[in-house]
């Protein structure tokens, strides 16, 4: 499965809403287009929109921290939004949650 990105502003928030699959072979494209999002908007929140992924590995994870600290260096922040329940599982078990704000909508 294809991994597609789109950034927007919803509602004045920077947003990059993900579909499909984040995994090894995906990896890259996730990292580039939360990268771009953040650095084009430095100081600001973005959020990840991750209602349309259907796979989030380990290195999704690792990416999604090394983005949080990237915004943070930024003066910014990222957040996760989220309403799949087996992902917000996933998650909260591996206490991603913690370290980043997740929550059920954009605004």
């Amino acid at each position: 499965m294809d991994l597609r990105t789109t950034a927007s502003d919803v509602g004045g928030v920077p947003t990059v809403a993900v579909d499909g699959v984040i995994d090894l072979a995906s990896v890259a494209v996730f990292r580039d287009a939360l990268l771009k999002t953040i650095h084009s908007h430095g100081g600001a929140t973005v959020v990840v929109d991750l209602d349309d992924v259907a796979t989030l590995d380990d290195s999704g994870l690792g990416v999604l921290l090394g983005a949080a600290a990237a915004a943070r260096q930024a003066d910014g922040d990222l957040e996760i939004v989220c309403n799949d329940t087996r992902l917000r599982t996933r998650l909260d078990r591996t206490r991603l949650d913690r370290a980043i704000t997740v929550r059920t909508s954009i605004t």
